[in-house]
């Protein structure tokens, strides 16, 4: 599992030949604009993203959450402003000129993305076709395997074709092939929508094990209310058009924005917060007890 990896392990089979990020903001938005014909969904939006945090981002249906990941990645292009990924920028260049930075952060899509006729080992080796294509065959599987068990899977399931695999697991496949390149920076659209309260816990477990040890930041969107308390270390909330606010959850919760105060205070807020509260206080106990 990947709570079982340590940071020596982890860096055995390291592709990244370049130093690593080191300023204080992995993405910096500044006056995002994106329009689909007479619609706007984002308006001057601005973000700046500090490395190695785990940033959730929330936002009612049609805030333009995914639009917003997709113009940080560069599958969208924005009808203004500026964006820069890991001191790189992504919307005054070339696309080709921006394949090195690509090569530097993972992504799992909603649903996991994967492709069906592919097993799971064959579909982690894409990106590492893709971007390491003289790497030989047998390095490339070993690091397929490694990136399996990473991303909390057996590695049996290496084998295992997308159909073959339950939901949870497919999204954990799919972030086994968003480890590939040894990212440094992680971009998670909605991971555990659909699975269960027990596999999106565990899902989330991976996740914040994963960041703390591979120094990695993540760009999470998630309506998921457990998500946001348990591994989140600010949430950034989308609304008309803008970010509204982003802060830690105490910080949102002393704002008085309609959308927000419902959104935590509801029942489902409620209860999160309650069941983070009781986690913490047992967490606490079994230390003192030790």
């Amino acid at each position: 599992m990947a709570a079982d990896l340590h940071t020596d392990e982890a860096m055995d089979v390291s592709l990244m030949g370049e130093e690593r990020f080191a300023g204080d903001y992995a993405i910096v938005v500044d006056g995002l604009t994106n329009r689909f014909g007479d619609q706007t969904v984002h308006e001057n939006l601005s973000l700046k993203v500090r490395r190695g945090e785990i940033l959730g981002v929330v936002g009612g249906s049609g805030t333009g959450k995914s639009v917003l990941m997709r113009s940080i990645i560069g599958l969208q292009h924005p009808a203004e402003g500026h964006i820069e990924v890991l001191g790189h920028s992504m919307t005054d260049v070339d696309p080709d000129a921006q394949i090195g930075v690509r090569s530097r952060w993972g992504v799992l899509f909603q649903g996991g993305a994967l492709f069906s006729t592919l097993t799971v080992g064959e579909n982690v080796e894409v990106p590492l076709r893709q971007f390491y294509p003289e790497i030989r065959d047998e390095l490339r599987h070993e690091i397929a395997r490694y990136k399996v068990r990473l991303s909390g899977l057996p590695e049996e399931a290496t084998s295992k074709y997308p159909s073959e695999l339950s939901g949870g697991m497919r999204k954990r496949a799919g972030l086994a092939r968003a480890l590939a390149l040894d990212p440094e920076l992680m971009f998670l659209d909605e991971p555990t929508a659909g699975l269960d309260p027990i596999a999106a816990a565990a899902f989330d477990r991976t996740t914040r094990v994963l960041a703390d040890t591979l120094g990695l930041t993540v760009f999470l969107i998630t309506h998921d209310l457990d998500t946001l308390y348990e591994i989140c270390d600010r949430v950034a909330v989308l609304a008309d058009g803008q970010v509204i606010a982003v802060g830690s959850i105490p910080e949102l919760l002393a704002t008085d924005h309609p959308w927000i105060q419902e959104y935590f205070n509801g029942p489902r807020g409620r209860a999160a917060k309650a069941s983070h509260e009781r986690a913490k206080t047992m967490d606490t106990a079994g230390k003192s007890g030790n």
